[in-house]
């Protein structure tokens, strides 16, 4: 791992990558964020019983279009074209539900960026879809799992 800021130029400054040297390579990534909630308010959503309707197909929309988007609001982000993003919602136990996010596309560089939006949106929109029954609702342990591809190789959660 390398210990050196690369969206700082010689002088400190912010800037943007220049990646056009780096060879293509399949790229994925995968990242999570864990949203808890009263078990009332996960009942609720699993039954389909909130007023602003299906809370995890919006949620999974949100995700993906926010994975789209991640140059649009991280501002050193070079825009991508992926090629698969997919959103993955599951009920943990009576309280937590876990989204994924994994991204991937063959290009210049990594996905963990739009991995990380995707799986942040997806439990924002969560919350939002929740919040007129549910205000206490935390958004937690947002991270990146794994990544593949590229100079560095795989990475892994687990194994850092």
């Amino acid at each position: 791992m390398s210990d050196t800021l690369t969206h700082l130029d010689a002088n400190g400054h912010a800037h943007m990558v220049d990646v056009s040297e780096k060879d293509i390579s399949k790229r994925t990534a995968t990242a999570r964020s864990l949203v808890r909630m009263l078990p009332s308010t996960l009942k609720k959503v699993m039954e389909g019983g909130l007023p602003k309707g299906d809370v995890l197909a919006t949620a999974r929309i949100a995700g993906i279009q926010a994975a789209k988007k991640t140059s649009d609001l991280i501002p050193l982000c070079h825009p991508l074209m992926l090629t698969k993003v997919s959103v993955e919602i599951d009920v943990v136990d009576d309280e937590h539900i876990e989204i994924l996010c994994t991204c991937a596309l063959s290009g210049k560089t990594g996905v963990e960026m739009e991995a990380l939006t995707g799986a942040s949106v997806a439990a924002l929109t969560l919350y939002d879809m929740c919040k007129a029954v549910d205000k206490g609702i935390v958004i937690t342990q947002t991270a990146l799992l794994e990544k593949h591809g590229g100079k560095s190789g795989s990475w892994s959660a687990n194994n850092a």
